[in-house]
């Protein structure tokens, strides 16, 4: 309301500035008056303007706006209205209006879309602290609804095992899953446990045996062997070959001997 009647006072002293010219026109020029109110003379998109106070009336569809310049104002005509301010229209003329103290920018006057420092944005209203249902958000500045944890329904249980092995056992377990869907904000509800694990019953089967090449085992040693053992079993090893290579020996000097008396001749003697 205040704007309407600095905007009036304006108009009406121009046409009164107007009226004076038309009638004292050499009393105009002697005083070297240089106002201004034809809008052949008007520049930045004003209809009717003052060279004095700028813009009185702006042309269509622009937003007059007065700017204030130390104790002075001068009337501008906008396309769009500066920070703090919002476009109204109306039938008699387009202005720009101030938004609330604590709005940076608005929609209109009960309607913030951007609060200043300090204030959090809360559907169209700057409020200094959040309500205890709503969460401060310091990167958008704005209180939003708290979000809680979310996860999917249970996986079906797996099979039962024991020491990573399906068989060979009576008694073992068995577990299931789920995945977190949404992650909670700082006032929300933490997610529960995703991983459970509970004792199943089977029946016990035999598990297969390892095939394996037998005689590349029993030539390896076995792990843990020691040196010393190692040692001993070469050393009885040797002992039996060497009774094996005497008896063998043994075996041929007695054949000899048996060929030997076969073949000694036989002396005949004659009686004369």
């Amino acid at each position: 309301m205040q704007l309407r009647l600095v905007s009036w006072f304006f108009i009406t002293l121009n046409l009164m500035e107007y009226v004076g010219s038309q009638q004292q026109p050499s009393r105009v020029r002697r005083q070297g008056r240089t106002h201004r109110n034809m809008s052949q003379a008007c520049q930045g998109g004003c209809a009717t303007c003052s060279e004095y106070n700028g813009c009185i009336l702006c042309k269509p569809r622009l937003f007059f706006f007065l700017e204030r310049n130390g104790m002075k104002q001068i009337g501008l005509c906008l396309s769009s209205c500066p920070s703090g301010y919002f476009g109204q229209r109306s039938p008699e003329r387009n202005e720009c209006a101030k938004c609330q103290p604590d709005c940076e920018a608005c929609f209109n006057q009960n309607f913030c879309t951007k609060c200043k420092n300090g204030f959090y944005l809360r559907i169209g209203k700057c409020l200094e602290n959040c309500p205890d249902w709503l969460e401060p958000n310091n990167n958008t500045m704005e209180c939003s609804d708290i979000v809680h944890c979310k996860v999917n329904e249970w996986s079906p249980w797996s099979l039962c095992t024991k020491k990573g092995k399906s068989c060979g056992f009576k008694r073992g377990n068995e577990t299931r899953s789920r995945e977190i869907l949404q992650l909670p904000s700082t006032k929300g509800k933490l997610c529960p446990h995703t991983n459970e694990t509970r004792k199943c019953v089977v029946r016990k089967t035999k598990c297969p045996r390892e095939k394996g090449p037998r005689k590349e085992r029993r030539k390896n040693p076995k792990r843990g062997e020691s040196k010393e053992t190692s040692q001993e079993n070469r050393g009885q090893e040797s002992r039996r070959q060497n009774q094996e290579r005497e008896n063998k020996s043994k075996t041929q000097q007695k054949k000899r001997r048996a060929q030997d008396k076969q073949q000694k001749p036989v002396s005949i003697s004659t009686a004369h």
